[in-house]
């Protein structure tokens, strides 16, 4: 039979394909049994929709499996089973009242579903099912055929587990912790595939070093890029491929689409900030303060940077914030036939929340009291996505800041830093930086410590006119007002800051960060990655 997988564009889709097409290939299915198909954000919705139904025809194939998607699509499963199709939907988001009529559905939030590990990214579900059907297949004698003295040995693939988890921002629990480590050393050792050890070259990072900070900040972002502007696709055959040339050079697209998506970020974000400083001003002329959660649109905007814009404003405001675009870019005014037929006319969403508010379910909550406004929904506590018509937008923002109102506890929008306290003096060496460092995999709901302390600025160096790199001397001890250690002095740098913002030379500053381990032209020393200055 044909398998066609059918993922997601962001990283923890691509990862889950990527190990789907391996781990088949691993088992000894025929390579040209097994395709991948994924929806360009710019021309079909979310997951299993009808338009991909239709688009899927083209691959003649018996069986669909979804990975990190599905849950939510039951008009494109019934689509697929009226071709005569079979359906598996693996996937790990929460699922409705209602599931959809697949021949299986593999989600470990589904309400029947006692697999004890509830927090799995998409990968990781994709990951135990290949675990499941080898275990299937050897109990039906599949693998005699091959004569070989070994079976597959599908941990071979936890590098693409640890990579998909990591990006998918999923709680870092103890199963995903043992399953991102194991990545991770196989990562260190140059048991990867090759196309993570050109995304960490492209980004300047040392493989041999990788901690999971590296696949949030170096691997992830280059990946997502592709699926935010282009197509995931190209990121898909980077993790596939075998030969390091080729993965070379899809490295370097991806990255170019980094950089690209950097500066459209940038200017979008401008925009947002401007629009909500001037809101902000108007409400407090009437003694009034922000909603509850912040939602913003305009048609200008990229639809592929929305979900990268509401974390950077939810980080800002401490709200959860929803991001709306044009569901295609080139829909930037509305055409005379959609405004004749403005309900013709989508926009999507991503929305991303803060901790104690479950932003699904709250979009949950609205589509039971207003059913014909949400067309699709879907996510998870701390992420969501959706689709709109665009003329309901108003309608949606004034009922999502009422509903808000009584969902959202007032101690949930109020920032709270708990910190690990101060490191002394003279425990800002390398030996710790590295300790801390090789202690993770850090991660959601098991963070990496976090530290404050005062400091005096030696020497500061503005970089790109929006970083900061400072020499610092600890303040040896604030409550006895012992004077600086000045022999004892430490590096520091802060992105994206307004440097303007910050004091001279000699100045003393209190400072939030994580303590890690600087690597530049194979020197490594202690540095202080800033957060904020208190």
């Amino acid at each position: 039979s044909r398998v066609l997988i059918i993922g997601d564009f962001d990283v923890d889709g691509a990862t889950a394909t990527a190990l789907f097409m391996r781990g088949f290939g691993l088992l000894g299915y025929p390579n040209d049994k097994v395709s991948f198909l994924v929806p360009n954000r710019f021309e079909f919705a979310y997951g299993l929709s009808h338009e991909l139904v239709e688009e899927a025809k083209k691959w003649q194939q018996h069986l669909l499996i979804n990975d990190d998607n599905g849950i939510a699509n039951h008009d494109g499963v019934a689509a697929a089973k009226q071709y005569g199709w079979d359906v598996i939907i693996t996937d790990h988001h929460l699922p409705r009242e209602t599931l959809p009529n697949a021949d299986v559905i593999v989600n470990p939030n589904c309400v029947d579903n006692d697999f004890p590990s509830k927090n799995l990214a998409g990968v990781g579900v994709a990951f135990y099912v290949l675990l499941a059907l080898k275990k299937t297949l050897q109990a039906q004698g599949w693998f005699d055929q091959f004569n070989q003295k070994a079976l597959p040995n599908l941990t071979q693939l936890l590098d693409l587990v640890a990579l998909g988890t990591v990006a998918d921002v999923v709680p870092l629990d103890r199963n995903n912790r043992i399953l991102v480590e194991h990545g991770l050393k196989q990562i260190r050792q140059q048991q990867s595939c090759v196309g993570i050890q050109a995304l960490f070259e492209v980004a300047g990072k040392n493989f041999q070093q990788a901690v999971a900070s590296d696949l949030s900040f170096a691997c992830a972002p280059r990946l997502n890029a592709a699926g935010r502007l282009d197509d995931i696709t190209v990121g898909i055959h980077c993790l596939l491929t075998d030969d390091f040339n080729q993965a070379r050079m899809y490295a370097k697209q991806l990255n170019d689409y980094n950089q690209e998506r950097k500066i459209i970020e940038a200017t979008m974000k401008d925009q947002a900030l401007n629009t909500l400083a001037q809101l902000d001003q108007t409400l407090q002329a009437n003694q009034q303060a922000l909603p509850p959660i912040l939602c913003l649109y305009d048609e200008s905007w990229h639809q592929g940077v929305v979900g990268i814009l509401a974390s950077r404003i939810k980080e800002q405001y401490h709200r959860p914030c929803i991001i709306f675009a044009n569901s295609n870019e080139t829909a930037e005014s509305p055409t005379q036939n959609e405004l004749e037929q403005p309900s013709s006319v989508q926009i999507k969403g991503s929305a991303r929340s803060v901790e104690g508010i479950h932003i699904r379910d709250l979009l949950a909550e609205i589509n039971r009291r207003y059913p014909d406004l949400i067309p699709m929904f879907g996510g998870h506590a701390m992420a969501a996505g959706l689709t709109l018509d665009r003329v309901d937008f108003s309608r949606f923002k004034q009922i999502l800041e009422a509903v808000a109102q009584a969902y959202c506890h007032e101690d949930c929008l109020t920032e709270s830093l708990y910190t690990d306290g101060a490191l002394h003096a003279e425990e800002l060496t390398l030996k710790v930086a590295e300790m801390l460092r090789y202690a993770a995999p850090w991660g959601q709901h098991f963070p990496e410590p976090l530290f404050d302390g005062h400091f005096i600025i030696q020497r500061k160096t503005v970089l790109k006119e929006k970083h900061l790199r400072l020499e610092l001397s600890p303040v040896s001890d604030t409550a006895s007002n012992k004077p600086p250690n000045n022999t004892n002095r430490v590096q520091g740098i802060i992105f994206n800051t307004d440097v303007t913002q910050w004091p001279s030379e000699q100045a003393q500053v209190h400072l939030l960060y994580q303590f890690d381990v600087n690597e530049f032209r194979g020197h490594r020393s202690p540095q202080l990655m800033i957060k904020k200055r208190l």
